[in-house]
């Protein structure tokens, strides 16, 4: 099995991500949630870009993946699950649950600490909101959201299964909850119970700092809860509020050059 992981891991991950991509945009094409004043011709290329030169990079940089972390650590028997020795199907379950807390987490710190913000600001950049902003990450923070998730990997003694896995709900969520799209309100009610929505996460790119500074989680809506970092909706509700950040309203900001060297420019 881990073998067969190794091996089918970038196909899986290239389908499913693909395949909720192309679903998301013709749901958002046939009823958009919020009409967009800026068409996808202007962000697309650069929201593309930047993943495209995000995943590159990556993969130039660690040549280990988490997967091959997992392997690695079983292999010799480290982290937290191997030494309780939990049952298979509940060290899958576990390491899923951890690593969604993982990334909650380092969503609070790419907000708090002012360096970090400097590259996950970009993110927030996005004058518009759709199933591109979820993929649009500033390429030095891809590289440090996978050195996190290597040590969280590592240090849980994640199942190799639970990795691939993870990654997989991660991309998909991600493009979900960042969808231009309307859920009927009954059961978007009962989906955030649980689960991130788009109503639940466009909160959260808000141009008002204290919507903001709200609304992290990405796969589980139970850390927001936990926490005290929920909020229902936006002030100006989902059709009026606006979405980005105050700084950068320039349009010419949603080019790929300018895009990658913000962080290192002042607003």
């Amino acid at each position: 099995m881990p073998q067969a992981l190794l091996a089918h891991e970038p196909v899986i991950r290239l389908g499913a991500f693909a395949s909720v991509l192309i679903g998301m945009a013709l749901w958002e094409a046939l009823a958009p949630r919020r009409p967009q004043a800026i068409g996808r011709a202007r962000r697309w290329p650069g929201n593309f870009g930047v993943v495209v030169i995000g995943t590159v990079l990556v993969r130039l940089v660690f040549p280990v993946t988490a997967v091959g972390t997992a392997l690695l650590a079983e292999s010799r028997g480290f982290g937290l699950l191997h030494a309780i020795r939990a049952p298979a199907w509940a060290a899958i379950l576990a390491a899923v649950i951890a690593l969604d807390l993982a990334i909650y987490l380092q969503h609070v710190l790419f907000h708090a600490v002012p360096v970090l913000w400097r590259f996950h600001r970009m993110h927030h950049a996005d004058l518009e909101f759709d199933v591109t902003t979820g993929v649009r990450f500033h390429p030095i923070e891809m590289l440090l959201s996978m050195g996190i998730k290597l040590a969280v990997t590592a240090v849980l003694g994640a199942p190799p299964a639970a990795v691939p896995l993870f990654e997989v709900l991660l991309n998909v969520t991600s493009m979900f909850n960042h969808g231009n799209v309307r859920l009927p309100p009954r059961l978007e009610g009962v989906l955030r119970s649980t689960l991130v929505t788009p109503e639940m996460h466009r909160v959260h790119h808000s141009v008002a700092p204290s919507e903001t500074n709200s609304n992290y989680g990405f796969n589980l809506a139970w850390w927001d809860r936990l926490f005290g970092t929920y909020r229902a909706q936006p002030a100006a509700g989902h059709e009026r509020m606006t979405i980005g950040l105050e700084q950068f309203r320039d349009p010419r900001e949603l080019r790929l050059d300018r895009m990658l060297l913000q962080p290192f420019r002042e607003p």
